[in-house]
Formats: C-alpha cells, structure tokens, sequence
C-alpha cells in the first residue's frame, strides 16, 4: 500500500494538536482526522477514533504493525513540516509591500 497524498486540513499554533491531516492511499482510500501531536519533545501522529459511551476512546482505523505506523508517521510529520513552511512562507508574501 502506498501513500499517494497528504494534506493538511487545519494548523493549530496553542496546545499539543498541531494540525489535522488527510491521508490518501493508493489513490482510492482516504482517511480524515489523522492529528499531528507535539508532546514529551517529538512528533507522533493519531489516529481518528470515537468516543465510547464509558468516555474511553477507540481507533476507527489504525495501522496493523510497527512497521507500517513509522512509515505513516514519517510521512505525514515530513508533509506536516513541508506545508508548515509553505504556510509560513505563502503569509509572508501576503504581508509583503509592493512598490
């Protein structure tokens, strides 16, 4: 299974959540609200779950083995940091004065 498209939906600046991420495979499966968190110093990612009637919380869709959640995780943190700074950079031009 490849990962054929990343996109970042929403950036947060306050609090652990960084942003919300689509994430396409093989061009025919997407899964929505996968977040990048920040916390204990590094990035990580999780999963979209649901909210279980006693308050826990359980994955709607998850990676199977080790292997494949680093691969997903890689990929989504290098797209998370590669739209960041074409973020950063696109507001930049916006405040930018043309003379």
């Amino acid at each position: 299974m490849q990962i054929t498209d990343i996109k970042v939906r929403k950036f947060f600046d306050e609090g652990p959540m960084k942003a919300i991420v689509s994430v396409t495979f093989d061009d025919c499966l997407a899964v929505h609200d996968v977040k990048v968190i920040y916390a204990r110093e590094r990035f990580f990612i999780v999963m979209p779950s649901r909210k279980n009637p006693d308050g826990s919380y359980r994955d709607i869709v998850h990676p199977i083995n080790a292997d494949f959640r680093a691969k997903l995780e890689e990929a989504v943190i290098d797209a998370y940091h590669v739209q960041l700074v074409a973020s950063a950079h696109d507001d930049a031009d916006d405040d930018a004065v043309i003379i």
